[in-house]
């Protein structure tokens, strides 16, 4: 897949932007602040409806504006689609695909894109948070209907942590609780439904993790991946270890643990069982990354989870290679593993690199150059591309 020109309305810094970019490498230079990484957020939204700077969408649209619109035409082999999106700091966001109203859901189905970006470290080194979202955004990525069913889930976590907070703010017990086991009955289809999909993940993650952390490290740790479930007895997001045994049905757990722990999540007014409470365990060399790597092991990691997904969207995917953003990645490496990353990365259709320093980026990526300063796009082989205007934006605007 290449994208082959993006353009933005009141998104971010970005009044108006239009982007024009090549297969192969295409290098976004300009200092911090500029705006070079807005425009990769842009991409990578298209492709995960989400953010890998912040956990809402009201930031990414404009100070003073109540919309930001995205907009990108996407190239699968011959064909062309035009996405896009509406981001709205109240109410729903709206997409278009071809100019017709769309499901934002189904916007990943066409934009397949994976991102490298300094947050990544946090993948290893953060709180389990930080491995879910990357576990959840790879989900919708390789299966774009994962959008709804997570989406869904966080919904009726959302009624029945209310539910317990009141229950508890009342001394609700017992027979009071009756419409709790009605929320319990859809958390646990819909949070089973993710568990699965994500000890799927994690499993077809194995192999190309190990290959790619190899690549990158010049070394073989014996890179690992686990899902650490709170089903099972424990509760990984607070580092409790897995009580039960690991084996059986998944929705069989899920009802047990909650039974278990009903009267804790009425003590503190928390759901406490599902996968909004399980940890992805990363380990090298049998030892958890998290506490044990060095620093360089711990990036070895990172990129490796994130060549991972690249190879794995790329081997599933009938849209061909996906599209790889490294956003400011390679200040962050030093020259052997510079040169490795831009090894692997350089045979995919399209290579979107930015950076604060051009001398960062290793020859075998440095071809089609943009500078970006101040919100102004100049291209170094073709015209200024720093133009649009709000017209552009009417199609979606007017649905609003």
């Amino acid at each position: 897949m290449i994208v082959e020109h993006l353009n933005l309305v009141d998104f971010r810094n970005y009044a108006t932007a239009d982007l024009a970019l090549h297969p192969g490498p295409n290098v976004l230079v300009g200092s911090n602040g500029q705006g070079k990484t807005n425009l990769a957020e842009a991409i990578v939204f298209l492709a995960t409806l989400g953010s890998h700077r912040v956990s809402s969408d009201a930031p990414m649209v404009r100070d003073g504006k109540e919309f930001a619109v995205i907009r990108a035409r996407l190239v699968h082999g011959e064909r062309r689609v035009l996405v896009e999106v509406q981001l709205n700091r109240q109410g729903s966001n709206k997409a278009r695909i071809n100019g017709s109203p769309a499901k934002t859901n189904e916007l990943p189905r066409y934009a397949h894109v994976v991102l490298f970006a300094p947050e990544d470290l946090q993948i290893v080194r953060g709180d389990p948070s930080s491995r879910r979202r990357f576990a959840d955004q790879m989900l919708i990525q390789r299966t774009p209907r994962m959008a709804g069913v997570i989406a869904d889930y966080e919904r009726v976590l959302r009624q029945r942590t209310a539910l317990l907070k009141s229950a508890r703010a009342r001394g609700i017990r017992g027979e009071g609780l009756a419409t709790l086991e009605v929320w319990d009955d859809k958390l646990i289809a819909l949070g089973s439904e993710i568990i699965h999909a994500r000890i799927r993940l994690a499993s077809d993650l194995q192999g190309p993790v190990t290959d790619a952390y190899a690549a990158i490290a010049g070394a073989d740790h014996r890179p690992q991946l686990e899902w650490a479930l709170s089903v099972h007895g424990g509760d990984p997001e607070e580092g409790d270890p897995e009580t039960d045994d690991p084996r059986g049905e998944i929705a069989d757990q899920f009802r047990t643990a909650l039974q278990a722990r009903r009267s804790k999540e009425l003590e503190r007014g928390l759901t406490l069982v599902g996968p909004h409470r399980d940890d992805l365990v990363l380990r090298i060399n049998d030892l958890p990354v998290k506490g044990y790597a060095s620093h360089g092991e711990s990036w070895s990691v990172a990129l490796a989870l994130r060549l991972a997904s690249a190879e794995l969207l790329r081997a599933e995917s009938p849209a061909g290679d996906p599209v790889l953003i490294l956003d400011d990645v390679f200040a962050e490496l030093d020259a052997d593993r510079r040169q490795r990353l831009a090894a692997i990365t350089a045979g995919y259709e399209q290579v979107i690199v930015t950076a604060a320093v051009e001398g960062d980026i290793p020859e075998a990526l440095h071809r089609h150059v943009v500078r970006i300063h101040a919100g102004t796009i100049s291209d170094e082989r073709g015209p200024s591309t720093s133009s649009g205007t709000q017209s552009e934006a009417e199609g979606l605007a007017n649905d609003a």
